[in-house]
Formats: C-alpha cells, structure tokens, sequence
C-alpha cells in the first residue's frame, strides 16, 4: 500500500480560505467527509480535537497532522491542504502551519495503513520534500510529487549496524500513528550526519516495531525514550538513559544525541523512583502536574468497575418486585438478587482498584499490592473513596521510600525484595497507617456529624434536607455520604419518612448533574469522559451516587462542589414540597410508593440543573 492509495484528488485543497486553527481543521474533515472515508463527520471531528487537548499536532517546520483513530472511520484516509500564508495552529515551534496532512484511521481494523502513515511523517521531515510540496499549485502536482518521493527515498531497506549502536532510543505518542515516526526519522537522520550510530524503536498503534534486543541494549552507550505514553522501562534497568518528550526527539534530535554520547545522563533505577542523581525527564513536571497523573491512572482503571457494577444494580431494581419486601428491594426475586450481587461485587472492587493504581503510578508494580490493601482497609474502615485517594498517594510514595531504604541490602538479597520484602514490609506499614492514623479521625468526623444531624431533628426540617442532600454529594461513599444514609435509615424507624427523601435525592443528583452538564456543555468535557458520563444517567437515576466518582477525583475541586450545590438544593425543595420515602433504596424506580411524587420529581430535576449549570460555570474548556 502506498500513500496515494490513502489520499484522493477530492480530498486536496490548494490555498482554500483558512483564517485559524479551527477554519483549517473543518476545511480538512470536510474533505475526509467528501472521500467518503468517514461513516460519522461529527464523531470523528470530536476525535480529532480530543487529540488535539493531549498535544498540538503542528510539530512545527510549517506542517500540522491532525489525526484520530475512531469508530467513525469507515477506511484509513488522508486529507491535504496547502495554505501558503499560514495558519496560526499553536505549533510547537510557534511559527505558522502551511502544509496539513489530516489522518483518519479506523478502530479495530489491520494495521497496515499504520506502516503508510508512519512512512508519510517521516517523509515530511525532509526539507526539500516540505518545499516542494508547498509550491504545489494543483491536487495532480501535488499527488505527483508525493509518488515521486516515496519511491526515490523512502522504500529502502534500513542498513543494520555490524559493530552495534552507540545510542539506542523509543519514540512514542499517545495516538501512536504520526510523532512517534517522526521523532525516529529526526533521531535516526541526525544520527548519520553526527555520524553516530543509532537503532530506534517506535511503538506506534501497529504494535512495537524495530524492537531494541538484550544484547544492544548491553552494548549501548544510553537510551533515549522519548514518548508521552508508558514504555517498557524495566529493561533499561542500569542503563544511562534520558527520558524527554516525544516532540524534542523531533526538534532536539542532535541535542538529545550530544547529550547521550557525552555520559551527561543518569543511570535509570527500575524500582519507580527517580534516577538516584537527577530526575531523568527533561520536562520537570509539577507536583501539581505528577499528582493529577497518578490520580488519572487510578480513575481510569476503576471506571470500568463503576460502569459495569452500576448498570447491573440498575437492572436489578428494575427487575424487582418492590411490593414482595420494600426494606430488600433490589433482592426480591431470583434474578433480580443475582444482577445485584454482581454488582455489588464490582463496586467493592472499586475503592482498592483506585488505591492500587495510583500506587502503581508512583512506584510501579511493587506498590501495586500494597494500595490494593490500603483501599480497602479505607473502604471497610469508612473512609469511602477520599480514603482510598490517601490510601493510594501513601501507599505510592510509602514504596518509594521503602525501595529506597532497601537498595542498601547486599546484592545478594535482590532476588526476595519483589517477593517477599516488598509486599511484606508495604503491607504491614499500609496496614498501619490506614488504620491507626486515617480511619480513626474520620470515624470521628462521622460520629460527630451523625449527632450533629441528630440535634437537628425536627427544628429546621428544610434546612436539614439541604445538609442531608449536600452530605450524599460531599465525598460519595464516604464517611459524610454514609452519616447521611445511616440517619436516613434509621429515621425509618422512627417514622420519619421525609428524610430518606432527602437522602436518597440528594444521591441521585451528582451523576445527574454531570451526565447533563457533558450533554448540554459539550466543550467542558472530553471525548471519553462525555460517553462515560452518559451512563451516569442510569446510575443516577438508580440512585448510584458512586457513577459521579470518577469524575469527582479527576477534577473535586470544581466537580464536587457542583454536585454538593445541586444535592443541597433537591433535598431542601424535597423536604419543602413534604415529600416522604420508606424504601432505603431505589430511585426512580420507587417513585410510585413516594408521598407527593410530582413534587419529588421537579426537586430532582431542580437541583440537578442547578448542579449543571455549577459546573459548567466552574470548568473549563477542554477544547
């Protein structure tokens, strides 16, 4: 396959009217649209600028590749557009974008137009090829020139080195389909003039290619991993090795290379931690920056527990017979009890998922069994998710510390640290920590705003469904979440129905007021957090506050505060229109056996577009 199999006449332009950015992306996916490579131009223009939050894709040079691999693909494809005066993109290099090459790439299909997209960004970093292309005055010249040179400079087998190479490397982007091959060309084409041997690995979409061996991973001077996405590490395990972004491969090439030869880097340490002279990233991050990562990394993996278990107990409610047992709704019937335990089951996952992951972020695998231990022990202890949050940060860091202390055993006990000194020692510390120094404190937090509640009673009953409503949408399965619960369950007993009104809307409204908010305010969102969000409509109508965690820990500061305004505002209107609920549980499935239901019905509908509108206001952006 050859680039002008991906790229037509039809989708070319030359010199159309493009005035910014987003003038030139809609001029390109208007041609992918008119190649007829897209079955969804909508969903695909969303994939495009999704990509475009990770990083701009004007590398620079002049040229800009937009690209996205999504479902709204029908076959790989390619659109072009010359603009001679410029398009200001937000290059890397800060100068305008002149030559656009848009990449659409199908979902789950071969990966062979991988090898043709990553053989066209490689071609773009030659500077007469760039020129000639810029001169182009029609789509003929134009697909002309590109057949020219892909036959004259690009199918050619690559020299292999007898004698081994000086400086090995691994380019990577998160996309995996135009930086990645293009900071191996730079790499590689810098290498030769410096006259430097060097062997680089890119691992694209199409899977790892050019795979670095033990042998000249021994042999080489250093490593240079340049790549904005996780890589193989372990390998590099006292090696010297400089990790930088994916784009300086492409721009500081020779820079990168002195440095490799000159031994100015540092010896990387596989054990999590940072190389033990400097920190070996050329992007000194933030701590800001480095906690949201690990925070990212716990989230993403506990996302599918909360979606999965959370639309199981939807079903289960909605295949229960309410009448038989109100006090065991969700259990009543046989299969009712088995879509519930299935999911209850997922949901206990949850919280030490969250833990072990963001563990795992901060000190790799080792600390992976350890904030396992330590969410849970959060989990049962009542901490909720916050604690399992601290759980994961302690249990991180814990292990990093730990692995430190470690590496001044004989190298004779290496052997036993990952087996046996590791989880022993992480997990008895965890262990301690979790539950002597956190669960203690918050116990007592729950203890004191369960009498506070309690003091309340009956003196200010809508003022007290707005704190009850607020406590549900604080921390979500935390100690203030279940103080709430727990007084509106046992005010059942007592035959005060209203308040398990309050508690039970005041949890049905953070997944609400989310999943609204990435339906009607579609730029605050991403492209994958607005399709996770859209089950939040279940879970909050099951009355699953728990759908609203993992957009609370990747963004509480605006998303918590939104959800306790919306809460607070539902379970003072429920308490107002004298609403009242005997079932602990249920949702919108209860609404029938709920006293005023209509007026039930608008407090949850209120105060869940008050905490839209909140969040809307407090976020930004994405695109």
């Amino acid at each position: 396959m050859k680039i002008t199999d991906l790229l037509s006449k039809k989708s070319i332009a030359i010199n159309p009217k493009v005035s910014s950015k987003e003038d030139a992306i809609n001029t390109l996916v208007d041609l992918m649209y008119s190649s007829g490579k897209l079955n969804d131009k909508e969903e695909y223009k969303k994939a495009v600028l999704a990509r475009e939050e990770l990083s701009t894709t004007g590398i620079g040079d002049g040229v800009a590749i937009p690209h996205a691999k999504t479902k709204a693909v029908n076959d790989a494809g390619l659109a072009a557009m010359i603009v001679n005066d410029g398009v200001d993109y937000d290059s890397l290099d800060g100068n305008p974008a002149k030559i656009f090459f848009m990449i659409a790439a199908p979902d789950g299909e071969n990966n062979l137009h991988l090898e043709v997209l990553a053989r066209l960004s490689t071609m773009l970093m030659d500077e007469k090829f760039r020129s000639a292309l810029e001169n182009s005055k029609s789509p003929d010249e134009f697909l002309n020139l590109i057949d020219e040179f892909e036959n004259a400079k690009v199918n050619k087998v690559k020299e292999e080195s007898k004698d081994g190479y000086r400086v090995l490397a691994v380019t990577a982007c998160p996309t995996g389909i135009a930086h990645t091959y293009m900071a191996a060309e730079s790499l590689e084409e810098k290498g030769k003039e410096m006259g430097i041997s060097i062997k680089v690995e890119t691992d694209g979409s199409g899977g790892a290619k050019n795979i670095l061996t033990s042998k000249e991973i021994e042999e080489a001077e250093c490593i240079i991993v340049a790549a904005d996405k996780k890589v193989d590490m372990a390998r590099f395990d006292g090696k010297k090795v400089i990790q930088t972004k994916v784009s300086n491969g492409i721009h500081k090439a020779e820079e990168l290379i002195n440095r490799a030869v000159s031994g100015d880097a540092p010896i990387y340490h596989h054990n999590g931690a940072k190389a033990s002279e400097e920190d070996n990233s050329e992007e000194n991050e933030s701590i800001g920056r480095q906690i949201y990562k690990h925070l990212m990394n716990g989230v993403s993996h506990m996302l599918p527990f909360v979606i999965g278990g959370g639309i199981l107990i939807a079903l289960a409610f909605l295949f229960d017979d309410y009448s038989i047992d109100p006090n065991n709704f969700g259990k009543n019937t046989p299969f009712a009890a088995f879509l519930k335990t299935v999911g209850d089951t997922s949901f206990n996952f949850m919280l030490p998922i969250l833990a072990g992951y963001i563990a795992m972020s901060i000190a790799d695998r080792p600390a992976l069994a350890v904030g396992f231990v330590g969410g849970m022990l959060a989990n049962q202890g009542g901490s909720g998710f916050i604690g399992a949050l601290l759980a994961g940060f302690i249990a991180g860091y814990l292990m990093l510390c730990l692995k430190k202390v470690l590496s001044k055993l004989p190298n004779s006990l290496e052997g036993l640290k990952p087996v046996l000194l590791y989880p022993f020692i992480g997990i008895l510390l965890i262990g301690a920590v979790i539950i002597f120094a956190i669960n203690p404190p918050v116990a007592a937090l729950n203890n004191g705003i369960t009498n506070t509640l309690n003091n309340m009673g009956e003196s200010s009953k809508i003022l007290l469904g707005a704190v009850l409503g607020g406590m549900m949408a604080f921390d979500m399965g935390g100690p203030l979440n279940k103080a709430a619960y727990v007084f509106g369950t046992a005010s059942l007993a007592n035959g005060q129905f209203e308040f398990m009104a309050a508690v039970m809307i005041g949890g049905m409204v953070p997944p609400l007021a989310i999943a609204l908010c990435s339906t009607f305010f579609k730029k605050k969102f991403t492209e994958k957090e607005r399709q996770s969000a859209l089950t939040n409509y279940i879970m909050g109508l099951s009355f699953i506050t728990e759908g609203a965690i993992p957009f609370a820990a990747a963004d509480p500061l605006r998303v918590i505060p939104s959800c306790v305004i919306g809460s607070a505002t539902a379970g003072a209107l429920s308490m107002f229109f004298e609403c009242s609920l005997r079932a602990p549980h249920g949702g919108i499935f209860v609404l029938p056996v709920i006293t005023n239901p209509f007026g039930y019905f608008i407090a949850l509908v209120v105060g869940s577009v008050v905490g839209m509108i909140v969040l809307a206001l407090l976020k930004k952006s994405k695109y």
